[in-house]
């Protein structure tokens, strides 16, 4: 089975400030077939699955290799951020993908019309 390699995530918390802010948007990249390992280096921001509940993904940085994993930090420890430093070096198996772009949604300069023809006068 493959997919998509290119991946678009909203932050959603503090943690990562003042890298990433919520509502910033992400372009990550992925293995196209699940279960291949990402090559990750030190100081990049990766997602990862959080190593007691499967079901959330978390946005770090790799700090380090180590022993069983990589230590992942949160850049703004301070808003009650959970990282390695709770639950340890992440298995290399539990990092879904490295971050490649961030950009912000943005809003119309330009206010338009309820039926969508333009500007207002």
């Amino acid at each position: 089975m493959m997919r998509w390699p290119i991946w678009r995530i909203a932050v959603a918390e503090r943690s990562m400030q003042p890298a990433l802010n919520p509502g910033d948007w992400l372009f990550v990249r992925r293995t196209i077939r699940p279960g291949r390992t990402l090559r990750v280096r030190p100081g990049q921001l990766v997602v990862a699955q959080h190593p007691g509940r499967p079901d959330l993904l978390v946005i770090k940085r790799a700090s380090r290799r180590e022993p069983g994993g990589w230590w992942l930090s949160s850049d703004n420890p301070g808003a009650g951020a959970v990282d390695s430093r709770a639950f340890g070096p992440v298995p290399a198996g539990l990092i879904q993908g490295t971050v490649v772009l961030r950009y912000h949604r943005g809003r119309p300069r330009v206010p338009y019309r309820e039926d969508g023809w333009g500007p207002f006068p």
